[in-house]
């Protein structure tokens, strides 16, 4: 509606009305042969009786060509008639329709009154024509107009709503859509990496804990370089202490786990190892059988042949997994960030936003609130010059909301300009006022904030941003300042939030 054309607003609004009153009727048609139908026949040459036409979508086919004609018919005389736009009245208001529009109905004479009707009318109809659609969509989907999600057995989801990881509270959660093609196998590769960087993700965060509570232990590492375990740091920096050998040895045993969940070097029930080939076939059947993350091995005290309770067990891994990728991640930026496995934000001495956690405008609850980054190069020039602005803002904008208030109880008697004849008391309020300024003014504001600007205003490095060798208080010009810095800081403090406050009034 931005190019203000009310033709244009009030046929869409006529619209929007009669897509409400279609939608209100579609609801009740919905609903109420849920409770009731017409006995007898709906179109006897073709032997249809009512109670043989199904809810729903359903009950599309079942109209005859002959009742589409109708519909089409009935459709456009009540456009082409009744409900004939007229630009004298407002939209959804039709001189042979009533109330809700229908034809030839008593309407209501008092404006107020059918203004009223009309916005309530609307209300329901927007509310009827989100509740129609959502219908169609669980009718669509489960092929009965009140569906229950159970008959919708065409969901890709379908297939996964039950397996591991699905928990309370946010069920089957695929919010990317990775998993619409209802593939099981990808579905089950997906869950299985999910489980080993859990898995991994536990250890590493234990790795983390375990060295700063219980110690570690003694003696050597790798003898052959007189690597003791007491040598070695925590956390990241611990990386720059594994020799090659070290390495070898962990892509090694990894590529060893890897292939081992694969079926590569399986161990049947006998004891009999396979290198060559010959059980493969037969662990493939039986690693096709098994969920996700079971990978054959039944580690004392943790292995069950129970399948409810092996399934709970794995979904208390997967819970307590995801936990811990995110523990670890949080692990690394705290060390990488502080130099220490448990950094204190007082470490991070190389953060840009350490120049100006104590300046002005730092306040709760918010601390140092800078969303878009604009100090994170860590100018402290630019930041001092940005808060100023600021102040300059919420000074100009305190002055602005009086000068808003304060003319509607009092203005200055007599003239504004003699010259041009303008008293202050035709000045009006607000913007409106703008325009009664005369050129004379102007140039006296502009050459009035230059003056302020270039030597009252003038920036000093050696001040705090808005303290002024030549301003007090506010900003005042020549007007007494605040001597005690504590007192100067808390007071530009709460003139920034009072500012603040101001620029959004």
């Amino acid at each position: 509606s931005k190019d203000g054309d009310v033709g244009a607003f009030k046929r869409r609004r006529a619209t929007e009305l009669k897509h409400g009153r279609v939608s209100m009727l579609a609801c009740m048609g919905y609903i109420v042969p849920e409770y009731f139908k017409f006995p007898g026949y709906l179109a006897p040459k073709a032997d249809l009786a009512f109670a043989d036409v199904p809810n729903g979508l359903a009950a599309i086919s079942k109209v005859p060509e002959a009742g589409w004609c109708q519909w089409f018919a009935f459709v456009g005389a009540l456009e082409t008639n009744i409900f004939a736009s007229d630009a004298s009245r407002d939209p959804g208001d039709y001189a042979n329709a009533g109330r809700l529009g229908l034809p030839f109905a008593d309407g209501i004479d008092d404006p107020e009154k059918r203004k009223r009707s009309l916005n309530a009318e609307l209300a329901n109809g927007r509310l009827a024509m989100m509740a129609i659609t959502g219908m169609f969509f669980q009718d669509g989907l489960t092929g009965s107009a009140w569906g229950d999600w159970a008959l919708y057995t065409d969901s890709p989801l379908r297939a996964f709503e039950n397996e591991l990881g699905v928990q309370a509270p946010v069920g089957f959660w695929d919010p990317v859509g990775l998993s619409k093609d209802g593939n099981v196998e990808t579905f089950k590769r997906r869950r299985a990496t999910e489980i080993k960087h859990g898995r991994i993700s536990m250890l590493a965060t234990m790795g983390y804990i375990t060295p700063e509570v219980t110690g570690k232990f003694p003696g050597y590492l790798s003898p052959s370089t007189e690597l003791k375990f007491a040598d070695i740091p925590n956390g990241l920096a611990a990386i720059s202490k594994v020799p090659a050998a070290g390495w070898a040895q962990i892509i090694a045993y990894a590529f060893f786990v890897e292939f081992s969940s694969n079926n590569f070097g399986w161990v049947d029930a006998g004891g009999n190892f396979d290198f060559s080939g010959k059980l493969v076939n037969s662990a493939n059947k039986q690693g096709d059988s098994r969920a996700p993350g079971d990978v054959g091995w039944k580690p004392p005290l943790l292995a069950t042949d129970d399948a409810e309770l092996k399934k709970k067990r794995l979904n208390a891994e997967i819970a307590n997994g995801r936990l811990a990728m995110m523990a670890i991640i949080g692990m690394f930026f705290q060390d990488g960030l502080t130099g220490s496995a448990w950094g204190d934000w007082a470490l991070y001495t190389d953060s840009p936003l350490r120049a100006f956690e104590n300046e002005l405008g730092i306040q709760a609850p918010f601390g140092f609130f800078d969303p878009l980054g604009m100090s994170k190069d860590g100018d402290v020039g630019a930041f001092k010059r940005r808060r100023a602005t600021e102040l300059k803002h919420g000074r100009v904008s305190m002055l602005a909301c009086m000068g808003y208030i304060v003319p509607e109880y009092f203005k200055f008697p007599g003239y504004l300009a003699p010259k041009a004849d303008l008293a202050f008391a035709d000045v009006p309020n607000g913007l409106a006022a703008i325009s009664k300024v005369p050129e004379a003014g102007w140039c006296q504001w502009f050459a009035f904030v230059g003056a302020l600007e270039t030597n009252i205003f003038a920036a000093d490095a050696s001040r705090d941003p808005g303290d002024y060798a030549n301003a007090g208080r506010l900003g005042l010009p020549f007007a007494d300042g605040i001597d005690d810095p504590e007192k100067r800081k808390r007071g530009l403090n709460a003139e920034l939030a009072n500012g603040r406050l101001a620029m959004m009034a």
